[in-house]
């Protein structure tokens, strides 16, 4: 399912508004550890023009660090947390946030199974939009995806901040336990606000929604989609920078209260 052909110029670009708000461009990717064409993946997402940016699968073994400095700068880009140390989900920005605080969460680990982490920041715009992000890539098996939603949740509970927003690959479908859960204590961005594309997985043949962009209610959603037809993104580079596609979204960040 796809929406009428649409431009980034159809997304609000990244702002401070007058009154303390912010509207953040903010972007999910599942990047299958840079195992693909990485020059077609930064192409992908400098395009996009995120402010933020949620990665999952990020280089987590040798020379990690390398890797992710990589990515982050041929994204024009900086790196905030996570990577190796939340097994696989990480965090970049630009410049514009002020980063508050950071924290990589490792989750409960099933024998047999991936370990799997959360990589969390409390990020500023301006003097008062505070937002707390939140990069995941929960379970495979079902259960323990069940149990991951609810750390989710709880994870952002305690960012401390009123503002917040979760984004990655849920590996599970809109209909399934764990999504309804989420979307049901959190907003569920595409289905508020769909633009551009719907379908996530895969880049060669979609068909259907495992990623997503999740905000609390406080947070006003402008669009969300698969960017898969604005200018600088090819289908051939879709294709080839990762097995999964993006996801991105642009929502407007009220002032702290008493701001």
């Amino acid at each position: 399912m796809r929406t009428a052909p649409m431009t980034l110029a159809d997304l609000p670009a990244g702002r401070t508004g007058t009154d303390g708000s912010a509207v953040v461009r903010l972007l999910s990717y599942n990047i299958r550890s840079m195992r693909d064409d990485r020059r077609a993946l930064a192409r992908v997402i400098r395009a996009c023009a995120p402010d933020v940016v949620c990665i999952q699968e990020a280089p987590r073994f040798f020379r990690w660090r390398k890797h992710a400095a990589w990515l982050a700068r041929e994204s024009g880009l900086v790196h905030v947390t996570g990577g190796a140390t939340a097994t696989g989900p990480m965090i970049l920005s630009t410049l514009r946030p002020t980063v508050e605080s950071t924290r990589d969460v490792l989750l409960p680990h099933t024998p047999g199974l991936h370990r799997r982490g959360f990589a969390t920041a409390v990020l500023r715009f301006g003097t008062s939009a505070r937002l707390g992000v939140l990069s995941c890539h929960l379970s495979l098996q079902t259960d323990e995806r069940q149990a991951q939603g609810r750390m989710l949740l709880d994870e952002l509970g305690a960012l401390g901040t009123e503002h917040t927003v979760a984004a990655g690959d849920l590996n599970e479908r809109p209909r399934g336990k764990t999504f309804r859960a989420l979307a049901s204590n959190l907003q569920d961005c595409w289905a508020v606000k769909p633009w551009g594309g719907e379908y996530t997985s895969t880049p060669r043949d979609p068909h259907q929604r495992i990623d997503a962009v999740l905000a609390s209610r406080g947070v006003e959603v402008l669009g969300c989609g698969v960017p898969d037809g604005l200018d600088g993104i090819t289908a051939s580079d879709l294709r080839a920078a990762t097995d999964h596609l993006p996801v991105l979204a642009a929502l407007r960040v009220p002032p702290a209260a008493g701001a």
